[in-house]
């Protein structure tokens, strides 16, 4: 089902995760692995998954026990994507098992955080274009930028600001958690989640 601007319905896919670590620039990996088990989930250009719960450990990230793969997407997708239980993911050289799964319903939250929106170098510039592109959206909030953020292996980099969204109406906010800001959604960029459900701006 297609809402506002064209924008699907979107739903959050919940998977347990078995492993121990992963590469600081495992979202290209995990992504690929992902893509893999659901080749489908290649050609939708608003599904992603929202990046992982970890703690730096040396040149890795350690991934606790609770840790969560969370996919981002279509709600008639959710399905077809419960099809990832049960698979072994190689994410650069660490293999993670993917457990059962449990849908989240997205709902709305008057305050929301991404990781990473990809955007331009200068802060200034970035907001700029944020809040032209929210103005297009007709989502009326406050921005709150963190520190530039930045995922990287050894082809590839993307680049932006963490990025906290707050006073939206909870149809503003609804609109933002289905179509995200920036591009390389896949890899987890430009995806609001509440902003109680992390440790802080950073």
């Amino acid at each position: 089902m297609r809402l506002k601007n064209n924008v699907p319905d979107m739903t959050d896919v919940a998977f347990g995760l078995t492993g121990e670590l992963v590469p600081e620039g495992y979202a290209f990996a995990l992504w690929q692995e992902v893509a893999r088990c659901l080749p489908w989930l290649e050609a939708d250009e608003f599904a992603g998954i929202i990046p992982l719960r970890a703690a730096a450990s040396g040149d890795k990230l350690l991934l606790p026990q609770r840790t969560k793969l969370v996919l981002r997407l279509a709600v008639e997708l959710a399905p077809q994507a419960k099809s990832l239980s049960g698979q072994e993911l190689d994410v650069g050289g660490n293999t993670l098992r993917v457990g059962e799964a449990v849908e989240r319903p997205l709902t709305p939250h008057p305050t929301l955080h991404a990781q990473l929106v990809e955007g331009a170098v200068e802060e200034e510039a970035f907001l700029a274009a944020i809040s032209d592109r929210l103005r297009e959206m007709e989502i009326a909030c406050k921005l709150v930028c963190g520190k530039r953020q930045a995922i990287t292996d050894a082809t590839r980099r993307v680049a932006g600001y963490s990025l906290v969204l707050h006073d939206l109406k909870p149809e503003g906010s609804l609109h933002i958690q289905r179509a995200g800001l920036g591009g390389s959604r896949h890899f987890g960029c430009g995806i609001f989640v509440p902003h109680k459900n992390i440790s802080g701006l950073s």
